[in-house]
């Protein structure tokens, strides 16, 4: 996936576990705890997604149970108090379900999730069918990728693209997924473009520029991790 992880379908996870509108509190309960998951999507049909119940979903029935003497006092929105008494996924569920298509970049998904608030995005097809699920765990999956491997795709892809020969060499380097250009730009308005170009690059955490000088024997596109 290295190098080319940019979209949902590189990270997401393809087997996912679903229930029905039917399905009852405890049966649930016992779906999450057994596949270690905080959501489970809610489909009809042939798999169309209809809804998302998670653990959040099914705090205030908790709640409910533990305080029904003053529970209807601190569940303070109307939908929770509703999910306070629901029994099956139907109820329970948070609808339309917030979903995401496999062909979304990473970056739209963590967007997503960032907005509405949600660990993770069911992935559905044109017709709303489940495919899988991101997570945010997914996402941070390609800041594993190799220093190595960071350095030799931006010296071939960006390097080379901004600065052909016979420009300066600008050397590359990667120490935990932050990058450091070194060397000398001719024109300093291709700076913050390399800059762009190098945080779009899967797996980099920040990009760093030495311009006061090229380090001699130092070799574009070669990781050189210090430290």
């Amino acid at each position: 996936m290295y190098g080319t992880t940019r979209f949902v379908s590189d990270v997401m996870t393809h087997t996912v576990a679903a229930v029905g509108r039917r399905a009852p509190f405890k049966e649930i309960v016992q779906l999450m705890q057994d596949r270690q998951v905080s959501a489970l999507p809610v489909i009809e049909g042939v798999g169309r997604v209809v809804g998302l119940v998670s653990e959040a979903d099914l705090l205030p029935t908790e709640e409910l149970r533990d305080h029904p003497e003053d529970s209807y006092f601190r569940l303070r929105r109307p939908a929770d108090l509703a999910k306070a008494g629901a029994l099956t996924a139907g109820d329970l569920m948070s609808a339309p379900a917030i979903t995401v298509r496999a062909d979304a970049t990473l970056a739209e998904a963590a967007r997503i999730m960032a907005q509405v608030g949600v660990k993770g995005l069911p992935v559905v097809d044109d017709h709303g069918q489940l495919e899988g699920i991101v997570s945010r765990t997914d996402l941070l999956k390609a800041f594993l990728r190799a220093d190595e491997d960071i350095a030799e795709e931006i010296g071939r892809d960006v390097v080379s693209y901004l600065l052909p020969p016979p420009a300066p060499a600008i050397q590359v380097e990667v120490h935990d997924g932050v990058v450091t250009l070194i060397g000398r730009f001719d024109d300093t308005a291709l700076v913050p473009v390399a800059a762009r170009l190098v945080r779009a690059v899967e797996g980099v955490v920040g990009v760093e520029f030495d311009l006061a000088h090229g380090r001699p024997g130092a070799v574009a596109g070669r990781s050189a991790a210090t430290g």
